[in-house]
């Protein structure tokens, strides 16, 4: 596969509606999403810049999830929807 010529192509999951009950798993999932990024970054070098800044390694959202902005908190949103979506489409179930 030429790496150039790579075009995503993630689950269509269009057709899955999430139940509302699940509102408090997709905030808490993507909080977990923000945490293990931030984790990982860390342990990569990276702290707390006020720009992101690459050569420094230095970068805006290394915060804790609720100091983000809210357009990085959809980011991490979509994430936890998209993959609870992915559960469902797979036949699994979700349950407390």
């Amino acid at each position: 596969m030429n790496k150039k010529n790579y075009t995503p192509q993630p689950a269509d999951t269009s057709g899955i509606t999430l139940a509302s009950e699940l509102t408090e798993l997709i905030e808490a999932m993507a909080m977990n999403v923000h945490e293990v990024w931030a984790a990982s970054r860390i342990a990569e070098g990276w702290r707390y810049g006020d720009t992101r800044n690459d050569a420094l390694k230095q970068h805006p959202c290394l915060v804790p999830y609720n100091e983000l902005p809210e357009n990085e908190k959809e980011y991490d949103r979509k994430t936890a929807v998209e993959t609870l979506k992915l559960i469902q489409k797979l036949g699994f179930t979700i349950g407390k």
